[in-house]
Order: C-alpha cells, then sequence, then structure tokens
C-alpha cells in the first residue's frame, strides 16, 4: 500500500489546464518539428564516447563518492534465490541496501549528499523502508532530512535539485510537520512565479533530458499530495508534455535522452536509446502516477505512454532477462547487461502490474526474469555490479561497477516486486 493511500491524499479535482490549445489529455502525436529538436546553444550534449572520456567519469564518480569499480570485488553471491516470494526478494533487498549504507551513509549530510545520484538512492531506501514494513531505513533518511534542514543541494541546478526532494516529501506526508515541507514548497513556488520557456524559442525547456523526468515530475505531484493544490499538477503536465512532444519518439515508443540525440544513430544503424535513459522515465511515469489525482486530464497520457514503453522493452529483453546500456545495438556495448536502466524499467513494469496498468499475465514474466538476472550481479559483500558510471550517452563499465543510483533503482525494483509476492496489487 502506498504511503498516500495509508496517510491520506486531498481529493481535489484537478483544473483543467491546456497545452497550447490542445487540452493535456491529448498531448502532440506528431514528431517535434525541426526547431523543436534543434537544441539551443546552451544545452549541454553527450561527449564524444572516447575511453578517456569514460575513465575521466569514472575518476569523477568515484571523487564524488558515487560508488567504485575495482579490479577483484571478490566472489559473486550464492546464498540469493529468485524466487518470488517475501523472504527470498527481501533477503536481496537488506544484502544490498545494507552493503551500500556501509560504503555511502557518512557522505549523506555532506553537500554531494544532496546531488541527483544521492536523490534517486534515498528514494530507494524510502521505498524499500515501506514495502519490508522496515522503519530503519526510513529513519536513517529522516536523520539525514533533519542534518541538511530539509533544503535542496546549494550545488545542483534545475531538475536534479528536486530528486532529493521526494523523499523529504515523503517524509512530509508521514510526520506533517511544517519544517519538512517549507523549504522545497518555497522553491516550487518560486518556479512557478517565473516566466517558462517554450517549445522553438531560443530557451531550453524545464525537462530538456529525459533523466529530468524522475528528478522533477515526482515531487511536483507529492506537493499536490502534501498540499492539495493543483497547480503543481498544471505545472507538471504542461511541462511534461513539452518533454514528450520533444523526445518521444512516436515509432519506437522510447525516449530520446535529448534533443540531440533525436536522430543519432547505434553502429548498426539503429537509433540510440539509452537503457537507463528509459528507465528514468519508466520509473518517473510511475512515481508520478502514485500521486497524480485520478482525475487529472493528462493522467491517460502517462497511462498510455508506460504502457507503450513496457511493451517496446519487453520485446528487447535479453536471455539473462536484463537490458544493454544502448537498447537497439547490444553488440555494440559487448552484450553487457546493465543494471540501473534494468532496474528502473523493471520497476516501472512492475508498479504498472502491481496498480493495475499493465496485463499481469504478459508482464509478470518479464518482470521476474528481470529481477532473477539481477541478482546475479549482486557479489557476496552485497555489492551490486554492472551499473555504468554518470554520463550523457551508453557507454561502457567494468562488472564490479556499482554507484548509488543503480543501488537506488534496484531497491525501487525490489520493492514491487516485494509488493507483488505479497499480492498487494490492485485489482484490475
Amino acid at each position: 500500500m502506498s504511503l498516500q493511500h495509508k496517510f491520506g491524499v486531498f481529493a481535489l479535482a484537478a483544473s483543467v489546464c491546456m497545452f497550447g490549445s490542445i487540452p493535456r489529455s491529448a498531448w502532440p502525436q506528431q514528431p517535434a518539428s525541426p526547431a523543436a529538436t534543434t537544441p539551443p546553444a546552451d544545452t549541454p550534449v553527450a561527449p564524444p564516447q572516447t575511453d578517456a572520456a569514460r575513465l575521466n567519469g569514472i575518476a569523477k564518480d568515484a571523487a564524488r563518492h558515487f560508488g567504485s569499480d575495482p579490479d577483484d570485488p571478490g566472489p559473486l553471491a550464492k546464498d540469493l534465490s529468485p524466487a518470488i516470494k517475501p523472504a527470498a526478494i527481501s533477503a536481496a533487498m537488506r544484502k544490498v541496501a545494507d552493503w551500500q549504507l556501509a560504503q555511502s551513509q557518512q557522505y549523506f549530510t555532506a553537500v554531494d549528499g544532496r546531488i541527483w545520484t544521492w536523490g534517486a538512492l534515498y528514494s530507494g531506501f524510502m521505498a524499500a523502508s515501506e514495502s519490508l514494513g522496515d522503519p530503519k531505513y526510513l529513519n536513517i533518511m529522516r536523520d539525514m532530512g533533519k542534518t541538511n534542514h530539509w533544503e535542496l543541494s546549494l550545488g545542483e541546478s534545475d531538475a536534479n535539485q528536486r530528486s532529493l526532494a521526494q523523499t523529504y516529501l515523503e517524509i512530509y506526508l508521514l510526520d506533517k510537520q511544517p519544517d519538512e515541507l517549507a523549504p522545497t514548497k518555497a522553491a516550487l513556488d518560486k518556479i512557478l512565479a517565473q516566466p517558462r520557456a517554450e517549445l522553438g524559442t531560443n530557451r531550453r525547456i524545464a525537462w530538456w533530458w529525459c533523466d529530468a523526468l524522475f528528478m522533477d515530475p515526482p515531487a511536483w505531484a507529492r506537493m499536490y499530495a502534501a498540499t492539495g493544490d493543483t497547480k503543481y499538477i498544471g505545472y507538471l503536465d504542461d511541462e511534461w508534455a513539452k518533454t514528450s512532444t520533444q523526445l518521444y519518439d512516436q515509432q519506437a515508443h522510447l525516449y530520446a535522452r535529448d534533443a540531440s540525440f533525436v536522430e543519432k544513430k547505434e553502429k548498426n544503424g539503429q537509433k540510440t536509446f539509452w537503457s537507463r535513459g528509459e528507465g528514468w522515465v519508466m520509473a518517473g511515469l510511475a512515481r508520478t502516477l502514485e500521486y497524480l489525482p485520478k482525475d487529472d486530464p493528462a493522467r491517460a497520457t502517462y497511462v498510455r505512454q508506460l504502457q507503450e514503453m513496457s511493451a517496446a522493452v519487453a520485446k528487447i529483453q535479453q536471455p539473462d532477462g536484463l537490458w544493454t546500456a544502448g537498447l537497439l545495438d547490444p553488440a555494440a556495448y559487448n552484450n553487457q547487461p546493465e543494471i540501473s536502466g534494468s532496474a528502473l524499467m523493471t520497476f516501472g513494469m512492475a508498479w504498472g502490474i502491481n496498480n493495475g496498468i499493465l496485463d499481469r499475465k504478459t508482464y509478470t514474466p518479464v518482470v521476474t526474469r528481470a529481477w532473477a538476472g539481477m541478482l546475479k550481479h549482486i557479489y557476496a559483500d552485497g555489492r551490486l555490479g554492472d551499473i555504468q558510471q554518470t554520463g550523457a550517452a551508453p557507454s561502457t563499465y567494468k562488472p564490479s561497477a556499482s554507484y548509488n543510483y543503480g543501488v537506488g533503482g534496484f531497491l525501487l525494483a525490489g520493492s514491487e516486486l516485494h509488493k507483488m509476492a505479497e499480492g498487494k496489487h490492485a485489482k484490475k
């Protein structure tokens, strides 16, 4: 049962907001115009995927304590079962979560502990606490928030800053303490008071890269749950519509990483779709829908996109149950599974099954194969491997590579598999 069901969400009708002259429930379905897909001059694009760039990224992530990729990570775990049973799923989740805590807890209250990578991890800890019925991880997150005075990062910008807000708001929905809400509400209200960028202009839109759809929209949906004010949903729906128009491929039913990727191709001639990027979007859809008003005009569009994307990725699931960094050219990435993207996509599909959005008979085999596949990349000490370092495009990495955001995705996936095992799902 979700937090909002446990503690109540204001059942207010969403005021009908328009996307241009088009209702949000009928977002444009045509490919974006050239003006919309040409990135503004200040839009960062993916650097060339050279070995030097890859090593640079790995070194930077290690320096920021996001994770590591040792040459010798030790043996793989032999004590985990892929059975879709609460005890087996719980064992895997706790093993990975506790290893991550041992590596990372000391950094939670540093300034870097509020970067987006940590926000993704914190969301996983919150989900784990709820599904496992164990306040341990929740209490650690509450302590983190108190130490940070419930403030967002001083160094982050754009949507990445609000990834942490999701955890703050979930804690507020439990505690109802005003100090847990105030800084995030002030940040979102400041955004609402500013002029917004539009498609086809010289300014980049708010959520100009697909990762942003995980980082920011769920925070706006949770702010609605916390306040009952539909102005937060209006902003969410309008901005998602812009991103969808610019980045959602109507044929492939997948998102380009950003406007510079709309025409980018893999070595085999297929379009470049990044597994982690698709994972961010599918997880963002699920985490937004969880708190979205049932009568929101755009809800049907979010549901349709989760259904379309799930069908698209299910068709290209690899024999090991996982997905490679570049979805449409596995050979270009050594057919190596990538766990962060695989976990986030698995979470999105498992959430869809549990909430009656995806057909249980069709997708349960997909998510159970994916879960079994992920367990094969857990080491004896709890390290979760095969996670690509931060970046802006699919790349390569060592089997031992483990980074905090990938663990967050794994815990989100495990939380929904755990609910599935317990039969905690919506009836169709």
